[in-house]
């Protein structure tokens, strides 16, 4: 390539709106959650007198959700980015359908964008991984982020020998600021009233913590990201970045560049087309379930890029990747064979059994429980097309789930790891109802059932 090929990056326009340097040390990340703390406090007092004053009611789950609080904690959340911000984008895929409306939308906001690094900081980044001649690798390395997320932002490149690189440089201090945000978000959300009952927020915070951890570390990342490559070479209709080991740092992981659109432009597509694609992302989870024991467990949308001219699905980010407990994906085999066989009673059985649900809840609901139990085996045993865009029965699941959590005594905390998989199980369904697709389940798994064998156990 001769430098007149070079893009004049310096002409490109720029979007200084979203260039905010990372507060990388502890003190600075501390006060910029004091200031958000102090400004929340602040509108709270101002609607509080402003209701007084109307003769309105009060409540403080009201009084933090007013617009300019939503605006503030979705500002700082999106300034801070790393674990405040992943932990925004992770509630809000685990429970989505349960938010209130103003919280969802600052929770989307994290999804969907982010500030990047100016230009000086990610030099100081890049220098110190890479040594102050790190230029002399590349015909050219574009300073401008192609996207920017909770815990990194991603570069495209060119190499001296030619090969276009994605590069994604993690934000300074992030992963050393892991252990204090994750405390400072789950603070936040206890005086939201968002925060699960006090005795177990130990067991999430810590599972948070750990998950956080592993995603910061890029070195683990594409050691997870070549093995789904390998993983995934004789099956159709998937790309996966290859690894670019020698640029690979903890804090960098160098990538091919794989292009595509955005998955939820699937949508788009004739209905054969997307119905086809998104089947095979189904068959995927499943597969990741009960034939790879290892699960890729952040259903992010931004993590799947589609390729309209093959129908190709290109995988992205394997930060989250985690082994699955032999016990909950035999905890799920079993239900899952319960369910097609249409016995409510072994379905439950296999719900208690695997964890998903304490004894005392179908001792005290037996009714309520059923009723759940039925609504999901009907659905699941249907030898057609299960339709994600209609969520009817969603409120029913919903209705009953909830009379069930007014009563404190059935109040407990599902094991961790059948957190992590309902998460991605639950983000799919998400994505199936963004794209309203239409795939018969109960053909995917019979099929991923009947060529599969149950987990060995682990060893104690």
């Amino acid at each position: 390539m001769a430098d007149d090929d070079i893009p004049d990056f310096d002409n490109l326009p720029e979007d200084r709106a979203r260039q905010r340097a990372v507060p990388s040390g502890r003190i600075a990340r501390f006060g910029t959650f004091g200031r958000l703390v102090g400004g929340v406090a602040g509108g709270m007092v101002a609607e509080g007198a402003r209701r007084l004053a109307s003769g309105e009611g009060i409540s403080t789950r009201d009084l933090i959700l007013t617009p300019g609080n939503v605006q503030r904690l979705t500002d700082r959340l999106s300034h801070l980015r790393g674990a405040a911000m992943k932990m925004g984008q992770m509630i809000s895929l685990d429970a989505g359908d349960f938010l209130p409306d103003e919280l969802s939308r600052i929770l989307a906001t994290l999804r969907d964008q982010a500030n990047f690094m100016p230009t000086k900081q990610l030099d100081t980044v890049l220098r110190a991984e890479w040594g102050p001649d790190f230029r002399k690798q590349f015909r050219w390395f574009n300073p401008r982020p192609i996207a920017a997320a909770s815990i990194g932002q991603v570069h495209k490149a060119l190499t001296r020998d030619g090969e276009e690189l994605a590069i994604k440089v993690q934000y300074p201090g992030v992963a050393k600021s892991i252990d204090s945000d994750v405390d400072n978000v789950i603070t936040l959300l206890k005086v939201a009233g968002f925060a699960p009952p006090e005795l177990e927020m130990e067991k999430l915070m810590a599972a948070a913590k750990q998950q956080l951890h592993e995603e910061a570390d890029y070195q683990r990342e594409g050691e997870q990201m070549a093995l789904y490559r390998e993983r995934l070479a004789d099956t159709p209709g998937f790309v996966v970045p290859r690894l670019h080991e020698g640029l690979t740092r903890g804090s960098i992981l160098a990538m091919s560049f794989e292009d595509g659109v955005s998955i939820e432009e699937l949508g788009n597509e004739p209905s054969e087309r997307r119905d086809e694609v998104f089947a095979r992302l189904i068959r995927l989870v499943a597969r990741e379930l009960f034939d790879f024991g290892v699960m890729q467990t952040d259903p992010n949308f931004a993590n799947f890029r589609y390729r309209r001219e093959t129908g190709e699905i290109v995988l992205l980010d394997f930060g989250a990747c985690r082994p699955v407990d032999p016990a909950v994906a035999n905890g799920y085999r079993k239900m899952l064979d319960a369910g097609l066989k249409g016995s409510a009673q072994e379905v439950l059985a296999a719900t208690i059994e695997a964890g998903f649900m304490m004894p005392i809840v179908a001792e005290k609901h037996p009714e309520r429980v059923n009723r759940m139990i039925d609504i999901v085996i009907n659905e699941m045993r249907e030898d057609a097309p299960f339709d994600f865009g209609d969520r009817a029965f969603i409120p029913l699941l919903r209705e009953e789930g909830y009379a069930i959590a007014q009563d404190k005594d059935t109040w407990a905390f599902p094991p961790i790891e059948t957190l992590f998989v309902q998460r991605k199980v639950s983000g799919t369904a998400l994505l199936g109802a963004r794209l309203k697709a239409k795939v018969n389940i109960r053909r995917i798994t019979e099929e991923v059932l009947a060529t599969t064998s149950p987990l060995p156990a682990r060893a104690a």
